[in-house]
């Protein structure tokens, strides 16, 4: 099998978010809340604007796509990517950007990383990346929105646990 060529990655802009969180879930069942869209669009996005529909592609290359809806005023937001690295279940890196001007003007290539570890008590540690946005305006939004996502994650996974 021949190797996909990636679009190359501009460069990225120096604003880094990182994140850990512990999950009380399976290495696997995190991994999967990642990769399936049927499980993706029940904690995706923001408490505000959770996911109503996407899609993806997981294979190196392959593009993603996700719909965030504001609860308060029916309004859209399209982000998407491709994939970059896939090492099933403990690596995932793709691109992100958002369809239209977000936050502080028109948007810009991103990066995010996500690394699962196991833990030796069963639960699952995440390093979560996302680099190259484009100014602390932006910095602080997406810090913002990765983390009630990541809380909508968290109560997704204890209200699922298989």
């Amino acid at each position: 099998m021949s190797a996909v060529a990636l679009p190359e990655l501009p460069t990225l802009l120096p604003h880094r978010l990182d994140l850990t969180r512990t999950f009380d879930a399976p290495r696997a069942l995190v991994w999967m809340a990642w990769t399936r869209p049927e499980m993706r669009v029940n904690w995706l996005g923001p408490i505000e604007w959770p996911m109503v529909e996407g899609f993806n592609d997981l294979r190196v290359g392959g593009q993603w796509r996700a719909c965030l809806r504001s609860v308060e005023t029916g309004e859209d937001l399209w982000q998407g990517g491709h994939y970059r690295e896939i090492v099933e279940p403990e690596r995932l890196v793709f691109t992100f950007r958002w369809d239209e001007s977000h936050e502080d003007g028109p948007p810009a290539d991103t990066l995010v990383t996500v690394l699962l570890h196991e833990t030796d008590d069963g639960r699952t540690r995440m390093d979560f990346t996302h680099e190259g946005l484009k100014s602390e305006r932006s910095l602080t939004g997406h810090e913002y929105g990765w983390n009630s996502t990541l809380d909508r994650l968290e109560a997704w996974l204890v209200a699922n646990p298989d």
